[in-house]
């Protein structure tokens, strides 16, 4: 079949320096896979970090970034009987989606309701699935209502989701953000508490129960240091200061849970109907 455009990574780098189009094959489909044309494909920065080499461990170079998106099937495999040319799919499992076409295994993809725009369609995976496994991952030791959560980057996708959710389940929710113009997009909750940062640590008099962090480096250090109440839960979901937390911040809090969620870790360690629970309850 004729050749098809993706957007190729050969070398690690800056995304702008390293990204570039390249003509790729359609290879014959096996029995149990099927072929997407790729409609749309988020860009976040999960797409993002293993092109610059963050994830060398689990990235073989040359690769296809995208994560997410959405696509209508256009051909399937021998053995392929729950799909058929023309359904809308979102590929789960691996990236790739920064191409034309695209080939995964059937039990992999899973069908768009229809009353999902393409564009609902193409960002309904991560940003939403992390949500949800954060909002779970805080049920664990108790219940949300009359809790003091702090949310990091509470600008971003999953910031916002966490907040609206968070507010909804009654608790009193703080969104820290760095600068003034990102706390005036927020949305407007009730009881919701805003600290805008700057390059500042919040100070010590605040105290949550719990903080969901998505920044890392000082940013999370410091709030786990001195933020966190006794007995408290920290959940740490991304790093884009693109620094770890430090050692010695995490030694000095024995007195509370300490976890990191890896979306990745939870989508390839559940089955598929776990999966399809969790995308009926995000839908």
């Amino acid at each position: 079949m004729a050749d098809h455009l993706a957007a190729l990574v050969a070398d690690y780098g800056r995304p702008e320096d390293v990204i570039r189009l390249a003509s790729l094959p359609r290879p014959a489909l096996e029995p149990d896979m099927v072929e997407i044309a790729v409609e749309r494909a988020a860009i976040n920065p999960s797409n993002l970090i293993p092109v610059t080499g963050a994830y060398r461990n689990r990235t073989v170079l040359p690769f296809v970034p995208g994560f997410e998106g959405v696509g209508t099937v256009s051909r399937i495999g021998a053995d392929v009987t729950n799909f058929k040319p023309g359904d809308r799919v979102l590929p789960l499992g691996a990236g790739g989606l920064w191409q034309a076409y695209l080939q995964r295994p059937a039990e992999w993809c899973f069908a768009v309701p229809a009353d999902l725009s393409t564009e609902q369609a193409a960002t309904a995976y991560i940003n939403p699935m992390t949500t949800l496994r954060l909002i779970a991952a805080l049920k664990v030791s108790s219940g949300l209502a009359g809790r003091r959560i702090g949310v990091t980057a509470a600008g971003s996708a999953v910031g916002r989701m966490l907040l609206m959710t968070l507010s909804a389940e009654g608790a009193y929710v703080t969104a820290i953000v760095r600068s003034e113009s990102t706390a005036a997009r927020l949305p407007a909750l009730p009881g919701l508490q805003t600290v805008v940062t700057g390059q500042q640590p919040i100070g010590r008099d605040t105290v949550f129960d719990a903080v969901v962090d998505a920044v890392g480096g000082d940013t999370g250090g410091a709030l786990l240091r001195y933020n966190l109440s006794a007995g408290g839960v920290f959940l740490q979901y991304g790093a884009l200061s693109g620094i770890p937390i430090a050692q010695d911040a995490l030694s000095a809090r024995p007195d509370v849970r300490f976890a990191f969620l890896w979306l990745r870790s939870f989508v390839h360690s559940t089955g598929r109907q776990a999966l399809s629970g969790a995308f009926a309850a995000m839908l």
